[in-house]
């Protein structure tokens, strides 16, 4: 079995990320750990949230010319074993965040891996910021976009369209 994704991306979250890529440029995820704005995904400008060495790169989403979803290394620890899916809601983005005047905010919602799949996991090493600035880069399972019916429920499988 090959490795799935670690981070997936619902089609209405991605349809947003290609709005603020055309009016913002690159832009990259960080899944937040608490703290002021909850457990959102922050989407910001790529670059302007600075990755450490031991952030861990879950995935390089396939919209527009790609957008890396990190994690911190502690928070990663505690969710390794779970499938993020980057989705969208109504409402107000966290205030560091790029969708905030959007009247949309980007939601985490998560799948647990099966025995199989964190096995498969098991043999691709995660990429960490440090291995990032050396070149290395997330495998990827085929894309990252999935439907919204299949994130709604955070039990469920959410498979490509």
């Amino acid at each position: 079995m090959d490795a799935p994704n670690r981070a997936l991306v619902t089609e209405a979250a991605a349809e947003l990320l290609r709005s603020l890529q055309d009016r913002h440029g690159a832009l990259m995820f960080h899944q937040s750990g608490g703290c002021c704005d909850g457990s959102s995904p922050m989407c910001y400008p790529d670059g302007e949230f600075l990755v450490g060495d031991r952030d861990v790169l879950l995935a390089v989403l396939d919209v527009g010319d790609g957008v890396p979803v990190w994690i911190s290394g502690p928070q990663f620890d505690a969710w390794k074993h779970t499938q993020l899916v980057i989705d969208v809601v109504p409402g107000r983005g966290g205030g560091f965040s790029l969708e905030a005047p959007e009247g949309k905010r980007f939601l985490s919602r998560g799948r647990a891996f099966t025995e199989e799949e964190n096995r498969a996991l098991d043999a691709v090493p995660p990429v960490t910021g440090a291995a990032y600035e050396r070149g290395e880069r997330p495998v990827s399972n085929g894309t990252h976009v999935v439907a919204e019916a299949q994130a709604v429920d955070a039990c469920a499988i959410p498979l490509p369209e």
